[in-house]
């Protein structure tokens, strides 16, 4: 086999001299015989250029191979690249165990991070203290609002974000996105609700709410109340695009993967954390009105307070962000990571529901995504209503839903501690069962209070509660278990069940249900109630039926996840068996190589048998390129 250093050159080797050759083979086995006496030096092998090579450069091979300690020479690109040159990872500086360039990003991540969650929280529990106690709406409105405003929406900002990115750099595109919420929301607090009086159409929606019905009070809500709805939407708009775009894009692009495995379980703890702090902030501002006297709006002066820290917050985010990018992304010492795009399959509905309808398995993952999606909305939504008339007042509302946020961050960071553990110690299936539990007890302690809470009522009293309370409480008890549930053990292991999955169907799996039942999970308990609505008059009507079906999907759920474990636990098993046979093979074979070269390294070892090649083709006479 020809080298292709002689082929590069169009070199012809002369046959070496006696002595020459005597000298390489005693060389070559001098590592094994150090006892031997070393040969004398030979000359160097002088290859011969052909004619047409512009001043000739002799080439000389070694006389002598490098002994085993030293680094083979084929391989001194790499060990230039895996040594340590000035200012790398062996001698920057560190602080905690951890290198200051790494910590020159991460510190900066995490605070973005706290303050877009603390902003999230206040607007999450503004936006239904905004839309829910307005006059003339109630908690019907949600589901009208979620599917016919808040849908299209979001569809429509995303075209138009894939537009922008188009013509804009990484940067202004960040400050084009998030400067128009900060404006926004500051703008809602100091213009539009002081005017909302003057800029919603009441007469236009009592004529409208006449002549249609009772029924239509949710839909009709959205004109009355527009302004508010459009709050509704930002504020759900800030979840999806500053969250999920704009703050996961930023990390995943300045980030190494080492990076994210050790700091990004860090940021879900912190997001608790941020959820802990605003809900308390909520809980201040709303009980302002306490303080304040008579015929004095204590509503909008709340609504300001906590509006001027979203603004305020913002600007430090974006603060935040042109400081990273000015002082920490340095072009020649810390690179923008481009990472190569996965080719993911885009299914149409037709092929997702026929990936869908050829695999069990994949079939009870997709019930297990559209029941947790029906039902957490079947319940809120009614509960809001409850929730509505119990704290009819917008700042006792308020109040509550701060508390409501905290008690979610404490359960859910509690319970992100305990995931692994339950994990670990009980297996997938038992930790899979406990989220549809949870909302199967808590659901039918909520939906008896409401429908035969009456006979309880004496008992109640002496508890100083009401049925209609208590029913507030259980209802807050199911959302704060149900969601802290989802986000340290529903979520986790749905994704685990992705692994024992062939890579086709686990990609094809994945993109079904991202296609069929995300949508559905989060759009069905919205079409239920509507259908209920609009059939039986309004959601107190419904509330029997509601109850009756969530019954059925968690039923079904928890069916799903039976049947779902019996087909995971032994793939997970197999898959177990086999990466315990692939190492063992792996380490059996590198003793095999090892064994097989008494005692040389695998580098050298290869080494050398490029090096004998090289001998072996020159000294052909019919060595050409």
């Amino acid at each position: 086999m020809e080298s292709g250093l002689v082929a590069s050159h169009r070199l012809r080797l002369p046959l070496p001299s006696a002595a020459a050759a005597g000298a390489a083979r005693s060389h070559l086995l001098r590592h094994r015989h150090p006892l031997a006496a070393p040969a004398p030096a030979a000359a160097p092998l002088r290859l011969s250029l052909p004619r047409h090579v512009p001043r000739p450069t002799p080439l000389c091979l070694p006389t002598a191979l490098p002994l085993r300690p030293s680094l083979p020479p084929l391989r001194a690109s790499a060990a230039a690249a895996a040594s340590p040159a000035p200012g790398d990872d062996a001698s920057s500086p560190k602080f905690l165990g951890v290198e200051t360039k790494t910590l020159k990003k991460i510190v900066p991540l995490g605070l973005m991070f706290f303050c877009i969650l603390f902003n999230y929280t206040i607007l999450r529990d503004t936006k239904d203290v905004l839309v829910v106690t307005a006059k003339g709406s109630s908690a019907e409105i949600i589901p009208f609002l979620k599917t016919w405003v808040n849908l299209p929406m979001a569809v429509g900002f995303m075209l138009l974000y894939t537009k922008l990115a188009d013509v804009l750099s990484k940067e202004a595109l960040f400050y084009a996105v998030i400067f128009p919420f900060i404006a926004f929301f500051g703008a809602f607090a100091y213009v539009l609700y002081p005017m909302r009086d003057a800029i919603h159409p009441t007469a236009l929606a009592d004529r409208l709410l006449a002549s249609l019905g009772p029924s239509f009070l949710g839909p009709v809500a959205i004109l009355r109340v527009w302004s508010f709805c459009l709050f509704y939407v930002m504020a759900e708009l800030w979840g999806s695009v500053v969250i999920s775009v704009l703050f996961w894009g930023f990390a995943n692009q300045i980030t190494t993967v080492e990076e994210a495995k050790e700091f990004y379980p860090l940021f879900g703890l912190g997001a608790n954390v941020a959820l802990i702090f605003s809900g308390r902030t909520v809980k201040y501002f709303s009980n302002m009105r306490k303080n304040l006297g008579p015929g004095v709006d204590g509503w909008a002066i709340s609504l300001k307070a906590m509006m001027s820290i979203v603004v305020i917050l913002g600007l430090v985010i974006t603060g935040i962000y042109w400081g990273v990018n000015k002082f920490v992304i340095d072009s020649s010492s810390m690179p923008v990571v481009e990472r190569k795009k996965k080719d993911k399959p885009k299914l149409s509905m037709g092929e997702s529901m026929k990936v869908l309808l050829s695999s069990r398995y994949v079939r009870d993952l997709a019930t297990l995504v559209v029941a947790y999606g029906i039902s957490i909305n079947l319940v809120e939504v009614t509960w809001k209503s409850k929730l509505k008339a119990q704290f009819p007042s917008p700042n006792e509302y308020s109040s509550f839903m701060g508390d409501f946020s905290t008690a979610t961050g404490i359960a859910t960071f509690t319970m992100m501690l305990l995931g692994r553990v339950i994990l670990r110690k009980f297996g997938w299936g038992v930790a899979a069962t406990i989220t549809p539990a949870v909302l199967l007890l808590t659901g039918v302690g909520f939906f008896s209070l409401i429908l035969f809470g009456e006979p309880l009522t004496p008992l109640m009293t002496k508890f100083g509660m009401t049925p209609l309370l208590a029913a507030v409480y259980v209802g807050a008890m199911q959302n704060i278990f149900s969601k802290s549930a989802k986000y340290s053990l529903f979520d986790p292991c749905k994704e685990m069940a992705y692994i024992p999955l062939d890579e086709d169907m686990k990609v094809k799996g994945k993109a079904a249900i991202d296609v069929v039942c995300n949508p559905l999970g989060k759009s069905g308990g919205a079409l239920i109630q509507q259908f209920m609505i609009l059939s039986f008059g309004s959601l107190a009507n419904s509330t029997p039926y509601l109850g009756g079906i969530l019954l059925v999907i968690v039923l079904a759920w928890l069916g799903a996840v039976r049947s779902l474990d019996s087909q995971f636990s032994p793939l997970a098993k197999q898959e177990l068996e086999r990466e315990k046979l692939l190492k063992a093979k792996a380490v059996e074979t590198t003793a095999t190589v090892v064994g097989a070269g008494n005692g040389p390294d695998c580098e050298y070892i290869t080494y050398l048998a490029l090096v004998l090649a090289l001998i072996g083709t020159s000294h052909s006479p019919t060595a050409k390129y």
